[in-house]
């Protein structure tokens, strides 16, 4: 589902030249649940921002659902991120002034989808906020928030899941709960990348992959 060939990025900045990815090459296959390990300047970042069709490579082939997606155009890019990917982020990314129904709703409306209420409402009940959607993120705890944000990458059926740093900003205990949840949806089939930098929710996952100076060092599978 996921196949990365001899991809590199270098990034110039004024007259020089730094390799963020180093010739990278894995797959994940449909339903696996993955996650990326590094320290800050391994790679992480980029590697991410490419697998979820943010950036490019420099060179190399990505390809996604037998997609070769490494020289697509900005609008084709937009398109697959819609319909394939489901984004979650350390930060939540919710929109202050909306409701986590309008939240949810975000993707549904790019993509010109009919009933858009009726679809965001059922896939925040699935994830027990039915009865929080009318609150705004300022009055929902960082739990509620991630959960919300989750349903937001759940609502246009991706492909699968990116999650940055998906717990970072949480306690314990939520963090817990929102890897719990993550892994009723991989239960569900849908792929899952977790980009982390703790151990304890890399082993919630099938299979780690450890990054330094933008190339893989070790693939632990469980």
């Amino acid at each position: 589902m996921i196949e990365l060939e001899n991809i590199t990025k270098i990034y110039e900045i004024g007259d020089i030249q730094v390799v963020a990815i180093n010739d990278i090459s894995f797959s994940c296959q449909q339903g696996e649940m993955i996650s990326i390990m590094g320290a800050s300047g391994s790679g992480k970042s980029s590697l991410m921002n490419i697998m979820g069709c943010l950036d490019r490579p420099s060179c190399g082939k990505y390809k996604l659902d037998e997609i070769d997606v490494s020289n697509l155009k900005d609008d084709q890019l937009a398109e697959i991120r819609n319909k394939k990917i489901g984004f979650v982020f350390q930060s939540f990314n919710l929109l202050p002034r909306a409701s986590a129904l309008t939240n949810v709703e975000l993707p549904l409306v790019y993509s010109g989808a009919q009933d858009k209420h009726h679809r965001a409402l059922e896939v925040l009940e699935s994830i027990g906020l039915g009865n929080r959607s009318h609150h705004h993120p300022s009055e929902m705890s960082g739990g509620e928030q991630q959960r919300v944000a989750i349903a937001r990458a759940l609502i246009n059926n991706p492909s699968f899941i990116l999650a940055d740093e998906p717990t970072g900003n949480l306690d314990t205990q939520t963090s817990l709960s929102i890897m719990s949840l993550l892994k009723e949806q991989h239960n569900k089939g849908i792929t899952i990348v977790i980009v982390t930098h703790e151990e304890d929710i890399a082993a919630y996952t099938q299979r780690t992959l450890y990054l330094r100076d933008g190339k893989i060092i070790k693939d632990l599978k469980r």
